[in-house]
């Protein structure tokens, strides 16, 4: 049997648990899904409409969602049992997801949102781009896009420190609305700030003074963006050696330079001290209420493994999963192990939450 299908049969269990009698057999489909879903379909390909959630400080965040299939027996009007929320990193958008888009499709109701500033979600002004406003704006996202029915929350890199800043600001939601956390090459604080930046800025500027550059260039962003755009020869060796491990298909190598550069530098500049005085390791216990996978890549150059270690030690319910030579991008790099270890979660926050 299939890994998919040993997770469709879990989740189909506890579906039914939980549904008591319901007609909705969310993941019952008799079909196996490859762990190389997404390698057919071209990067940033994978979209549904639109919609607009209004975060509480007026900003539109731009909000994907993949419902699951009329054929795989959901009826209109019914809830589905479980919504998975991805949220994506620094300098990224929802694209950074399309592996994990491709594996899920039809199978599980999952949402996807741009971060605000970045991708096609409204301009932050500099007082709301941190990490706490993040965790406010996560917190609209369920309110507003999945008002019923239990949540999974899957956050990469800074989507992480956002899944932390919702459980330091609305504790009460871990173990009743919130029944599963995947952290995926993230932290809770301690974070050499310089690290994140190398990818960021044109070569000729990345010895600096980090702190004391980011200030005086915010100042001067649009001349940044411009040295960024013609040097992009150079982005794309920084983005290979910073965000992957190993040899990668220069596709993935490419597109993921392209999300970063498609990021003005005003918003690296203006997210950019949140990363400096991030300090929540005392909030990331309370994350033992639900099924958390840990996962990270050994060759992470800007979240390193010591991190998610950390996270594993405070967290003690926890699952780590160590992806040998992998760097900061995992979901891409490793998609299939990222995937397989989701399954995991979903279906073991899914089966805690029908049996309680």
């Amino acid at each position: 049997m299939s890994r998919r299908r040993r997770l469709l049969g879990a989740l189909g269990g506890a579906v039914g648990l939980a549904a008591a009698g319901t007609a909705v057999n969310l993941l019952r489909q008799q079909r196996s899904v490859s762990v190389d879903a997404g390698e057919s379909v071209p990067l940033g390909s994978l979209r549904t409409p639109g919609r607009t959630v209004v975060a509480d400080d007026g900003l539109p965040l731009h909000v994907e969602v993949d419902d699951v299939e009329e054929r795989s027996g959901r009826r209109h009007g019914v809830t589905p049992p479980v919504t998975v929320v991805f949220i994506h990193g620094y300098c990224l958008n929802l694209d950074t997801w399309h592996f994990q888009r491709a594996a899920y499709r039809g199978l599980v109701r999952t949402v996807y949102y741009d971060q605000r500033s970045h991708g096609r979600s409204g301009r932050s002004d500099r007082e709301h781009a941190t990490i706490e406003q993040l965790g406010h704006d996560l917190r609209a996202i369920i309110d507003q896009v999945v008002p019923d029915g239990p949540v999974v929350l899957v956050g990469h890199s800074m989507g992480g420190m956002t899944i932390v800043a919702l459980a330091e600001a609305y504790p009460e939601l871990i173990g009743t609305k919130v029944i599963g956390v995947g952290l995926i090459s993230t932290t809770a604080g301690g974070l050499d700030p310089s690290r994140i930046l190398i990818p960021l800025l044109p070569a000729r500027l990345t010895n600096r003074a980090t702190l004391r550059a980011v200030r005086t260039l915010a100042h001067g962003h649009a001349a940044v963006d411009q040295v960024r755009r013609v040097g992009r020869y150079i982005a794309n060796a920084a983005t290979s050696r910073f965000a992957f491990g190993g040899d990668v298909p220069h596709s993935y190598v490419s597109f993921v330079d392209d999300m970063l550069s498609a990021t003005p530098f005003e918003v690296v500049a203006d997210f950019f001290p949140s990363f400096d005085s991030l300090d929540k390791f005392d909030f990331v216990e309370g994350l033992d209420e639900v099924p958390v996978s840990i996962i990270c890549g050994t060759a992470d150059k800007l979240t390193s493994i010591g991190h998610s270690r950390k996270l594993h030690v405070r967290i003690p319910g926890s699952r780590l999963l160590e992806c040998d030579g992998a760097g900061h991008m995992v979901p891409f790099e490793r998609h299939d192990q990222v995937n397989a270890e989701l399954d995991q979660l979903i279906t073991a926050a899914t089966t805690r939450a029908a049996t309680r």
